[in-house]
């Protein structure tokens, strides 16, 4: 889901998506907030790690303009087999997120989801535009533009200077 189609969408703010409820969200309530936008899996080995960081990313400066997008994506080896609201109680009750969980998305495909085509044109990762593997992560800017891209072997704590970059603190 979207802006209109016949608008190519500039900014992440120009999308709306669902939540884990299936409730609509329009991204556009992020504006002037530095996002990291994060495709989650609660069966990965890189599960624990990043999930935990991610936590501790969005205590340190969630109150300094940062928010976590959370989607959930099934898409690598099944490693998130449940619903979007089991992975979303999985993620706030195992790692005390507090940060949106989103319904599951694919990232890869013919049937990727508009935000993840938008997020792929942005920028270019070590395979291609093709996502390689679950908790590979965005960082946008406070005007929705993607500023980097992180693999998934990237942990959240290693980009915490990039973090407040955007936040401006450096």
């Amino acid at each position: 889901m979207g802006a209109s189609s016949s608008l190519p969408q500039k900014s992440l703010h120009d999308f709306t998506v669902k939540d884990s409820k299936g409730n609509l969200v329009n991204l556009n309530i992020y504006e002037g907030k530095v996002l990291l936008v994060v495709n989650v899996a609660s069966k990965c080995g890189f599960t624990n790690s990043n999930y935990t960081q991610l936590t501790e990313l969005y205590t340190k400066y969630k109150d300094k303009g940062f928010e976590i997008l959370a989607f959930p994506c099934n898409q690598f080896m099944n490693q998130e087999p449940g619903s979007s609201q089991e992975a979303e109680q999985f993620a706030c009750t195992r790692f005390k997120a507090e940060y949106p969980i989103f319904q599951k998305v694919k990232v890869n495909g013919p049937n990727t989801t508009p935000v993840y085509k938008f997020l792929k044109a942005s920028t270019v990762g070590c395979c291609g535009s093709s996502i390689k593997w679950n908790f590979t992560k965005f960082l946008v800017d406070k005007h929705g533009h993607v500023i980097k891209r992180y693999g998934t072997a990237t942990s959240p704590l290693a980009i915490e200077g990039d973090i407040r970059k955007a936040l401006g603190e450096t």
